[in-house]
């Protein structure tokens, strides 16, 4: 059984940064993709930025230049830099596993419970 847990969430001005992890706990075998998805009030879940075993790391275009996605195969980890956050940022930011090269909502194998992010202006 595959288990995610985010942290790193919180406030944050506008400009300010935050980084996100994700602590894997169990096996998820290869080839996979890990990734984090987004959800505001009101609004769809939208990906923000992925990271395949076997491919290249794809950005929502709303945060290129601005968040940068990464693991520690040592520590199990994901993670997710996000620089220059902006108030339409805020949202509900979830890990993501999913044994497909290209990740979407209704792909997803494994979800984690989510972290806050909220920008203010």
């Amino acid at each position: 059984q595959v288990q995610l847990v985010e942290s790193g969430g919180g406030s944050v001005q506008s400009g300010g940064s935050l980084r996100l992890s994700c602590a894997v706990y169990g096996y998820i075998y290869m080839p996979y993709c890990m990734g984090w998805f987004r959800q505001a009030p009101g609004k769809e879940r939208e990906g923000v930025a992925t990271i395949p075993s076997d491919a290249s790391i794809t950005y929502a275009d709303s945060v290129k230049g601005r968040f940068t996605i990464s693991q520690d195969n040592a520590k199990n980890m994901l993670l997710l830099q996000m620089n220059s956050l902006k108030p339409e940022d805020t949202a509900t930011y979830y890990c993501a596993a999913a044994y497909v090269a290209t990740m979407s909502p209704a792909s997803i194998n494994y979800w984690g419970q989510g972290t806050q992010v909220t920008v203010s202006s």
